[in-house]
């Protein structure tokens, strides 16, 4: 099980930030351990397509997009990445050469351009992500129908604090 420092349990069951004995630190922790398997498959996953991490978020970003049939535009995937506009153009350069992506015109507004994933892109995702995404489905499936809905009111405003979390406004420096 891969764990970030300081989030591991000791002998007595506690952690950094928790008393052991509480089965919410339980949970807290395998939560803890999936996100940072995620964080490690993502690594695996852009490194065996030739890209990094971020590349991969857009990828995924710009997939998501055709799938809900709303074209990603570079200002809507920098906005996502979190990114300035001439790193995103860096970004679809790099891209659009490794012929993941393509830029080409808005289908509403022949003003604009959209950024969409190549067929030699979604079958790497598919030949990468399938089957993962095969033995997620299966796991998922392994929770009992009545507890879903108690699991997914854990995770959603789980995801909603992360998202919402700012660092503090002013570190402070150690005391000398």
């Amino acid at each position: 099980m891969v764990e970030s420092a300081g989030e591991t349990s000791g002998s007595s069951g506690g952690s950094y930030w928790y008393d052991g004995g509480d089965s919410a630190v339980d949970l807290l922790s395998a939560l803890r351990a999936f996100r940072a398997a995620d964080h490690e498959m993502r690594r695996r996953m852009s490194a065996g397509m030739k890209m990094n991490t971020t590349d991969l978020a857009a990828l995924r970003y710009v997939i998501a997009h055709e799938v809900g049939d709303d074209p990603a535009t570079p200002q809507a995937l920098a906005r996502h990445l979190g990114i300035s506009g001439a790193s995103t153009s860096k970004l679809l350069d790099r891209l659009t050469v490794s012929g993941h992506l393509e830029r080409v015109p808005h289908p509403r507004d022949g003003r604009s351009r959209i950024v969409v994933a190549t067929d030699h892109a979604h079958s790497q995702v598919r030949e990468r992500l399938g089957r993962m995404h095969e033995r997620m489905l299966e796991v998922a499936h392994g929770v009992p129908p009545s507890a879903r809905p108690a699991v997914i009111e854990f995770l959603r405003p789980m995801t909603r604090n992360l998202e919402t979390e700012a660092p503090p406004e002013k570190l402070t420096a150690p005391e000398a």
